[in-house]
């Protein structure tokens, strides 16, 4: 069996080593003087050519399409030259017109050539630094900063890009200031928990459902098409191909050598293939968890783990995805240890479940049977799938609302809905078709839940635990 874990003989998936010693307490630090006035500072000077290479070649595709039917090089590398001035003239003049420099709390970035943009960063409200490589970016040695605020969007405070030094001196310097320790602290210490191997996240993707069913229809369509001497029959799954290959590509690019490792200041993940992702997530920021284990992971007992994570409400999906992937594939023993540093001595697996009745089945037929749900004192716990097992996970304290739902339906069966509600991410955790009076009940207790566990919740300072 695939082994998870990195290069270290004194390494047991089932007992990780003791956390990293915490930081020094910043009060025990001496104060500094008041800080001198800093200069503002420019963007990597490559910065035109990393963000707009894209752009030139679609541009230049787009405006020589005659050119590029009729073969004509000579005019091809025309419209490429100029093409390539003109953006590069543009993203000079964009480049040299943005300027960020950091003012007390704040991280203030100036930009824009014809109307003046300055947007004033408060790192008091920072929830997570995250370090983006694109492919073209890591061949010139350069990285993107994504600075993902508390009530902020997709956009919200991008510095692209800088140098890989720069990046991460940078990066640590705004994190130990949203710490409130000393600015020229520096990066914590980290100890490598898992690495997902490659042959395992290969192994995971070829034993997925939609694997086998495309291998027996693409199967099947091929066989027809023999049989009715008509080649044409395979033209349609064309499309389909290139979906689920493109789908099976995404899963890969994403999770390819996928690291977790653990610092004083949270988890730190790090993956891609073609473009590098470093981020790093503070315990008390995940909101809710989901184990997933596919049918044809049974018998490995691997599982996949998504996390809802405040701050990262912004983006559009493919963004969201990106950092909501806490483990591509592990063992279960493996997630489990894990998510044990997330959420300390809570154990999913060991709650004792409540099944839905038996008339939930003429709501949901035949898949009623995964639903199910749990509490104990720190976490609640629901079930849902058949093939497709999914466990999802949110403390007491990060439930933000309860709601309770009848459609017609389930007004005629007796049946209800109930829903705890968490930031935006994969993670949606319902109790479906529950007697309705056992819904009612279980929506005020788990309310009553949450409000104590708002009250004993610790501090959410990244660097003073949760």
């Amino acid at each position: 069996m695939t082994e998870f874990h990195p290069p270290d003989p004194a390494y047991a998936p089932a007992g990780f080593p003791p956390p990293p010693e915490p930081p020094p307490d910043p009060t025990s630090l001496p104060v500094d003087p008041p800080e001198e006035p800093r200069l503002a500072a420019r963007l990597h000077p490559l910065t035109p050519f990393a963000r707009g290479w894209a752009a030139m070649i679609g541009a230049t595709v787009v405006a020589g399409q005659d050119a590029v039917r009729e073969a004509d090089v000579v005019q091809i590398l025309l419209i490429l030259a100029a093409v390539t001035v003109a953006a590069l003239a543009f993203g000079f003049w964009t480049w040299w017109f943005t300027r960020y420099v950091i003012e007390g709390d704040d991280l203030r970035v100036d930009s824009g050539l014809l109307f003046r943009k300055s947007r004033h960063i408060r790192l008091s409200r920072l929830q997570a630094i995250d370090v983006v490589q694109p492919l073209v970016a890591r061949i010139l040695g350069l990285a993107e900063l994504r600075l993902e605020v508390a009530g902020g969007g997709a956009a919200e405070g991008r510095l692209a890009y800088l140098s890989e030094d720069k990046a991460r001196t940078l990066r640590a310097e705004l994190l130990a200031r949203a710490a409130g320790v000393r600015p020229d602290a520096p990066e914590a210490p980290e100890q490598v928990l898992v690495r997902v191997p490659v042959a395992a996240l290969m192994t995971s993707l070829l034993l997925t459902v939609w694997v086998p069913l495309l291998v027996v229809g693409g199967s099947v369509l091929i066989g027809v098409a023999i049989w009715q001497r008509e080649p044409a029959l395979i033209f349609p799954a064309i499309p389909v191909l290139l979906a689920f290959g493109t789908l099976a590509w995404r899963e890969l690019e994403s999770g390819f050598d996928f690291t977790v490792a653990e610092s004083p200041d949270g988890l730190r993940l790090r993956h891609g293939l073609l473009a590098r992702h470093s981020q790093t997530v503070p315990p008390g920021r995940v909101q809710a968890l989901r184990i997933i284990q596919p049918l044809f992971w049974r018998n490995r007992d691997w599982v996949r783990v998504l996390i809802n994570v405040a701050g990262y409400a912004g983006g559009n999906d493919a963004a969201q995805k990106s950092t909501s992937v806490l483990l591509p594939v592990a063992p279960r023993a493996t997630a489990l240890a894990v998510i044990g540093r997330i959420l300390p001595g809570v154990d999913p697996g060991t709650i004792p479940l409540n099944p839905a009745p038996r008339r939930a089945g003429r709501a949901r037929p035949f898949w009623w049977r995964g639903l199910a749900w749990g509490a104990d004192d720190r976490v609640f716990v629901a079930t849902s799938g058949l093939f497709r097992r999914n466990l999802d996970v949110v403390p007491h304290g990060k439930t933000q609302s309860v709601r309770l739902t009848q459609g017609p339906w389930q007004r005629r069966l007796g049946l209800a809905t109930v829903r705890l509600d968490s930031v935006p991410g994969p993670v949606v955790v319902e109790v479906a078709h529950r007697d309705a009076a056992e819904a009612r009940e279980l929506a005020e207790t788990q309310a009553a839940r949450a409000r104590e566990g708002r009250r004993s919740a610790g501090p959410e300072r990244w660097m003073a635990g949760t």
